[in-house]
């Protein structure tokens, strides 16, 4: 499976065409599973796995993967359902999500499908496993799952969300009060890691689940007759959201004389596979790799202190 991913490299031309890909796999059952082909790093036979003492059960193993050590995550047992049986014939999605590496084990890839994000849905209320989804979609008449990975990361293997003693001084943290901050994020677990550090610093937030929602609340307020620069310091986005991506998000803002001069900062776990350029290309003012709460402090902070020279 691993040649089904040999053209990567050409689907960065998908950017700011608000696109993206998914790479279709199945768990235990017949629910097909999609996951973003940028996240994707190889696709291979489940390999010989070491177990590792007192591990979470959801890790069932480690994988010795072209020269590195690679934690495998049951997708089945991370999602509240059946663990994978026989593993040696299961297959490995290799990832990079958080600046992390890491491969998830699944029954059967299937194949990949180009998609508009228009068509990506929020998951329906009520949805049994809602807690591990972050989207829907719908794929030759069949619901596609798209898991929230992030989710699932928080609870295998949670990362520091405190800033750092020594970067938020007194006289930062009063100053940051005057200020307020957008976020946008579909996976609840970033909305409340980024709320979380911002309000540490000081800042007031206003956080939207998707870029559609955040571009017509942007809209309202201009409509109303805000000043959204004055309003927000900056916009801290996801790139990989439901119906509209940070990408054409950002577009839209730049695009829009009434918007355009806004702090946009593009911040996502698409760290292993980001080009630069495509920053440059939609305009953004910034990137960063989700989710390291010292750098984003230090990011935002620096942003208030420029705008205020």
């Amino acid at each position: 499976m691993a040649s089904v991913l040999d053209s990567v490299n050409q689907r960065t031309q998908l950017v700011g065409e608000n696109r993206l890909e998914l790479l279709l796999f199945r768990l235990n059952g017949k629910q097909i599973y999609g996951i973003n082909v940028f996240k994707v790093k190889e696709v291979l036979q489940c390999p010989k796995l070491t177990t590792i003492p007192r591990s979470s059960p959801v890790v069932r193993g480690v994988a010795h993967i072209r020269g590195g050590t690679i934690p495998i995550l049951d997708l089945g047992l991370a999602t509240g359902a059946t663990p994978m049986e026989n593993i040696s014939q299961c297959f490995v999605i290799i990832t990079e999500y958080n600046r992390r590496v890491q491969g998830f084990l699944v029954r059967g890839v299937e194949r990949i499908v180009n998609m508009n994000w228009s068509d990506i849905q929020p998951p329906p209320r009520g949805l049994l496993n809602d807690n591990y989804l972050t989207a829907v979609c719908q794929v030759d008449k069949e619901m596609v799952e798209i898991i929230d990975v992030e989710q699932i990361l928080s609870e295998v293997a949670p990362m520091r969300q405190d800033i750092s003693d020594g970067i938020v001084s007194e006289g930062v943290h009063h100053n940051a009060k005057k200020h307020h901050i957008l976020i946008v994020d579909d996976s609840s677990v970033a909305r409340k890691q980024i709320k979380r550090c911002m309000e540490q610093v000081g800042f007031a937030t206003t956080v939207l689940n998707d870029g559609r929602e955040a571009l017509e609340y942007l809209q309202g307020m201009v409509a109303d007759g805000a000043d959204v620069t004055k309003e927000f310091a900056m916009v801290i986005s996801d790139i990989e959201m439901p119906e509209m991506d940070g990408y054409t998000l950002t577009t839209a803002i730049r695009n829009d004389s009434r918007l355009q001069d806004l702090f946009i900062l593009l911040h996502t776990s698409l760290s292993g596979v980001f080009n630069e350029a495509m920053v440059k290309k939609v305009g953004a003012d910034g990137f960063l790799a989700k989710f390291q709460p010292d750098e984003l402090a230090r990011l935002a902070i620096e942003t208030v202190q420029v705008q205020e020279d």
